[in-house]
């Protein structure tokens, strides 16, 4: 399935996001916007849970569609969420849960990959290729998929069904789990299973290359994994997730998305989040220094039924 992209966000009226609890007088609003979920952020870090909350509010003010995130950095004890449990269409962004559940099981029985199974988890996580992930999905069958989300305990993630990886129902709180279990040693995933997820989340070819590492500072290094796919309903879903150690951090951010008007859309939506998150954390770092994606956003369109 081919989709063309268009290569520039369309500017839409300005809205209020949902994400925002705009300040009325009392009974001006509807009762929904009163519930509005809001960021929350903690942190061991006088002065920084308020700034990053503060800042990706102020990020995601006016965006339209529906936004969750999740920010975790080890270094200052701080964390924020936004809609951490709500589920969202994975897209190609399930590919490291393959690659995960692919380790974890080869584990098990205390073997290496095969070469096949290299090139295909290479492809599948570097070039978001669909055929290979599709490859080891059929592998691995659902249920061993099941077993690693138990042990790493991902328990409202769920497998798409008919083979439709893509429709693998997700969320944030589970994602920041996954991250934590590739970045530091854990009994799920061996250190050298999270070398080798780390590794190729970090050759990720330039076109898809974007999303959470916008704004990622020249000190930190950058492990990225990102999807998109569009259906009838709720537009354009568009996800990111990244890992990023350096400059006397070590933290993870998950950005999902849907409802966007475009590809392109949901792609500024993560990165203004993700830059105010990187400055936040890193304030002394030149502007000049910070990555700056591809203008040219690609991504492998994943097949989804007709409906």
């Amino acid at each position: 399935m081919t989709h063309h992209i268009s290569l520039r966000a369309r500017v839409l009226p300005a809205v209020a996001a949902a994400a925002i609890l705009v300040p009325v007088a009392a009974g001006a609003a509807p009762a929904s916007a009163a519930t509005a979920p809001q960021v929350s952020c903690t942190s061991g870090k006088a002065g920084l849970a308020a700034k990053l909350q503060r800042d990706i509010t102020a990020a995601l003010a006016g965006r339209a569609g529906t936004v969750a995130v999740g920010l975790r950095d080890r270094t200052t004890n701080t964390t924020c969420t936004l809609r951490a449990t709500t589920a969202y269409d994975s897209a190609s962004v399930v590919k490291v849960t393959v690659l995960a559940t692919l380790l974890w099981d080869a584990k098990k029985t205390n073997r290496y990959l095969t070469a096949r199974e290299n090139t295909l988890a290479t492809a599948m996580i570097t070039k978001s290729d669909n055929t290979a992930t599709t490859s080891l999905w059929n592998q691995l069958g659902v249920a061993k998929v099941k077993g690693f989300l138990a042990a790493a305990g991902m328990t409202r993630t769920v497998p798409g069904s008919g083979g439709y990886w893509g429709l693998t129902q997700i969320n944030v709180t589970d994602e920041q789990k996954l991250l934590s279990l590739i970045t530091a040693r854990n009994t799920v995933l061996s250190d050298g299973s999270r070398t080798y997820i780390l590794k190729l989340m970090g050759q990720v070819v330039t076109s898809q290359k974007w999303g959470t590492p916008a704004g990622a500072p020249s000190s930190v290094s950058v492990h990225v994994k990102n999807g998109w796919l569009q259906r009838a309903t709720r537009g354009w879903r568009v996800h990111s997730v990244g890992a990023f150690k350096g400059g006397g951090h070590d933290y993870t951010i998950t950005v999902l998305t849907d409802g966007n008007s475009s590809m392109s859309y949901g792609v500024n939506t993560i990165q203004a989040v993700s830059k105010v998150i990187h400055r936040d954390l890193t304030p002394t770092e030149m502007a000049a220094t910070r990555y700056k994606p591809t203008l040219f956003p690609q991504e492998a369109a994943v097949a989804v039924p007709r409906r």
